[in-house]
């Protein structure tokens, strides 16, 4: 994850953990910010799956309760891993494994592969050009890769078409307001880059919002890896 992306998020959590604040326990997947739209679905058959969530431990556990399938939920912040660990015990949920490691980390040292992995709006923090090679040989050939990210903010900005960060402002409720790079793509730029490393696309949806004064939209890219 980018320096500047790490230590926001970890200032974020140490405001929450200060408060003791937690958001609801979700029901269902929520691939954009509004709680409707595509859900569970989206990740395929989940039966007998070893799964890999970057950067969002409430719906790993969410899959691990209504599936049982084993998740590695990997977080570089600690203070959002120490969240985690207060709310759902110091051994975790059961059939989930938090991981406190920057997630390049974890991929170069994670020898069993996954055969699904997913993730909530991280990967528009991490440099795509390091992120997709590293995740190639640690997804089983035809397993699933799924995330959603920015594709349109508040100011009605779209996205860009060239793989290089931008500044972007995060409106986070009773927090306020963050400051980070992102990676904020066209869909034809993230299909390039997942099919030079090694994945075939299945699916690119935009996600409106619902609001018709909203301009925000979200990406939800499925693929699989090439066999």
């Amino acid at each position: 994850m980018d320096d500047t992306a790490a230590t926001v998020w970890t200032d974020y959590g140490r405001f929450h953990l200060d408060r003791g604040t937690n958001p609801p326990q979700p029901e269902r997947m929520d691939w954009g910010f509004w709680g409707d739209g595509p859900g569970d679905e989206v990740l395929g058959d989940l039966a007998d799956c070893r799964v890999l969530d970057i950067g969002s431990g409430r719906y790993s556990v969410h899959l691990a309760r209504a599936y049982g399938v084993v998740v590695d939920a990997v977080d570089s912040s600690p203070t959002q891993y120490q969240r985690a660990l207060d709310r759902y015990g110091e051994h975790g949920e059961p059939g989930v494994r938090f991981v406190l490691a920057d997630i390049l980390d974890h991929l170069q040292q994670e020898e069993e592969p996954y055969d699904v992995v997913y993730a909530m709006h991280s990967f528009s923090y991490i440099d795509p050009h390091r992120l997709l090679p590293a995740l190639t040989p640690l997804i089983r050939p035809g397993g699933r890769l799924v995330f959603s990210v920015l594709h349109t903010n508040s100011a009605g900005t779209g996205p860009i078409t060239t793989v290089a960060p931008r500044t972007e402002i995060l409106s986070l409720a009773r927090y306020g307001e963050l400051t980070v790079r992102m990676w904020v793509l066209t869909p034809a730029l993230w299909e390039d880059l997942l099919v030079d490393a090694g994945f075939l696309v299945a699916d690119i949806t935009v996600l409106p919002a619902p609001g018709k004064d909203d301009p925000v939209t979200c990406t939800l890219i499925t693929a699989r890896r090439r066999p």
